[in-house]
């Protein structure tokens, strides 16, 4: 009887674990007016792009895909296109314990004396029983539509998140999807504000 109860708590808590283990993505983007919402986008290279290569292909194909949701028609690169998205990318890595500024985490130490003369001493110290700490994989997705006609920027914006190494969230297929669909999700999007997407 207890195994029967103890069974579908711990899948309940192992799903619920799972959905909050999800990183949220912060999202600026900018356009001028109303944008276009429909033509033939062909997806590049950003020019300068600090981590080309294969890899890139995931990006883009994340890119493409919510395009074509939002309305427009994917066309291969080298066909002469209405529009053209620049997709850029990068993936950091920063030791964990580290805060965002890339400065260590300070550990606080407090003491006092208490009314009989006692004294005391707290230290919060944090022990990591499986080994070094993972590092934090931070990815960045930027991408950047203009008119082919005449290179007009018409719109253009920028996702990062971050996840421990290792973890699916950390993952570039993963991450790509994610980056691409709280960016290009709900196009065009207000200009000129970063959003937390969850």
């Amino acid at each position: 009887m207890m195994k029967q109860m103890i069974l579908p708590s711990f899948l309940a808590l192992s799903l619920a674990g799972c959905a909050t283990a999800v990183p949220p993505v912060e999202v600026t983007r900018f356009h001028v007016g109303n944008p276009a919402r429909s033509g033939t986008v062909a997806v590049e290279e950003m020019p300068a792009n600090p981590d080309a290569g294969l890899e890139f292909r995931t990006y883009a194909a994340a890119v493409e895909q919510e395009l074509q949701r939002a309305g427009f028609s994917a066309v291969p690169a080298v066909t002469r296109s209405e529009y053209v998205a620049s997709v850029g990318f990068r993936r950091s890595f920063r030791p964990a314990g580290y805060g965002n500024d890339g400065r260590p985490v300070s550990v606080g130490v407090g003491g006092g004396v208490g009314s009989g003369g006692y004294s005391g001493l707290g230290v919060g110290i944090g022990i990591n029983l499986s080994g070094r700490p993972k590092d934090v994989v931070t990815t960045e997705l930027q991408v950047q539509i203009r008119r082919r006609s005449d290179s007009t920027t018409i719109w253009e914006g920028r996702a990062f998140t971050q996840a421990r190494e290792g973890t699916p969230a950390a993952q570039p297929g993963i991450a790509a999807q994610k980056l691409a669909n709280a960016l290009i999700g709900g196009y065009p999007g207000e200009s000129g504000r970063t959003i937390t997407v969850k």
